[in-house]
C-alpha cells in the first residue's frame, strides 16, 4: 500500500472489526520500531499475556508521538471506543483528578489489545487485585516488591536483592517468580498471603534495609538511594499500579518486562544479561512458554 491508503485499515480480530491507523509511523526513532510492529508483538504475546490481564482494571500510558514525544496516564477509558470494549467502573478515592470513580478498560480478548496498541498505549499496568463477576474489587492476590536501582546501582544489584527476598519467601513458606522491569529494575513477586499484603511486603524491605544497609533501603529518601537499590513495598496499596509481565516499556529501544528464570537471575553479572526486547521475548516464549508464576 501506498500513499493515503496505507493510513488506515480495518482488519478482522476473531470476530471483531477494528481499525488500524498509521502503521508505518515510528514509535521507537532509536530502533526503527513502527506502531505496525507494536501491534504486531502484542498480538503474537496476547496467549500469555491476556492471562495476567484477566479480570485487572488496566492503567495506560500512551505515547501517541512515540518513545520521545509527549506521553500521558490514562485511566479512564478512551469516550470514542468500540461498543464491544468491557469497561469496569470503580470507586477511586483520593483521585488526583478528583474524580469519584474511573471506568477502566478490561483487557479480556485480543482486539482490545489490538486496539489499545493502535492508540499507542505502550505500556499497560495493573494492580495487585482483582475485579470480580459483578464488578466488586476483589483482595490482592499477589504481593509484589519493586526492586530501583539508584544509579550507579543496576538491573545486576537488583538481581542480587532479589535472591535475598527470595530467601525470606522461601523461608515463610512462599513461593515467588521475578520478572524485569524493561526499565532499569526488576520485580519479585509471589502469590498474597493471608496476612496484610502491604505490612508484610513492608517488613521484609525493613527486614533486608537493616541487613544489607550498604546495597538496600526502604524508604523514598533520595539522600539513601544512590547506589543502593530500593525495595518498592508501597506498591502493594491498592490504588498502585505495577508494569504488567510482557508489557512493552517506553524506552530508546522496544524493551519488555520479561518473566525470567531464578537461574538467569543467579547469573546477571551485566546489564544485558537481563534487558530483552520485543523480538527476544516473542522468541523466548516460543521456546519456554509463560515463565510468570512458575
Amino acid at each position: 500500500m501506498s500513499g493515503e491508503v496505507s493510513k488506515e485499515v480495518v482488519v478482522r480480530v476473531e470476530d471483531r472489526v477494528v481499525k488500524l491507523t498509521n502503521l508505518d509511523k515510528v514509535l521507537y526513532p532509536g530502533f526503527g520500531f513502527t506502531k505496525g510492529e507494536v501491534i504486531d508483538y502484542y498480538t503474537r504475546i496476547a496467549p500469555v499475556l491476556l492471562p495476567h490481564l484477566k479480570d485487572r482494571p488496566v492503567t495506560l500510558k500512551r505515547y501517541p508521538n512515540g518513545v520521545d514525544g509527549k506521553w500521558f496516564f490514562e485511566k479512564n477509558a478512551p469516550e470514542h471506543r468500540p461498543e464491544w470494549v468491557r469497561t469496569v467502573r470503580l470507586e477511586s478515592p483520593g483521585s488526583a483528578k478528583g474524580n469519584e470513580t474511573v471506568n477502566y478498560v478490561m483487557v479480556d480478548e485480543l482486539a482490545t489489545l489490538v486496539w489499545l496498541a493502535n492508540l499507542a498505549a505502550l505500556e499497560l499496568h495493573v494492580p495487585q487485585w482483582t475485579v470480580g463477576p459483578r464488578g466488586g474489587k476483589r483482595d490482592p492476590d499477589l504481593l509484589v516488591f519493586d526492586l530501583d536501582p539508584g544509579a550507579p546501582a543496576t538491573v545486576v544489584e537488583c538481581a542480587r536483592v532479589a535472591e535475598r527476598i527470595r530467601v525470606v519467601l522461601d523461608d515463610d513458606g512462599v513461593d515467588s517468580w521475578v520478572k524485569t522491569s524493561g526499565n532499569k529494575g526488576m520485580q519479585v513477586y509471589a502469590y498474597a498471603p493471608a496476612k496484610d499484603t502491604s505490612e508484610y511486603a513492608r517488613a521484609v524491605a525493613v527486614r533486608l534495609s537493616r541487613e544489607m544497609p550498604e546495597s538496600v533501603v526502604s524508604t523514598m529518601a533520595k539522600a539513601q538511594r544512590p547506589g543502593r537499590v530500593l525495595i518498592d513495598w508501597s506498591q502493594n496499596n491498592p490504588a498502585k499500579t505495577t508494569v504488567a509481565p510482557y508489557s512493552l516499556r517506553a524506552r530508546e529501544r522496544p524493551a519488555v518486562s520479561t518473566p525470567v528464570t531464578w537461574d538467569e537471575v543467579e547469573e546477571c553479572e551485566v546489564v544485558e544479561d537481563l534487558l530483552f526486547t520485543a523480538d527476544e521475548v516473542l522468541e523466548r516464549v516460543g521456546v519456554a512458554g509463560d515463565l510468570f508464576g512458575s
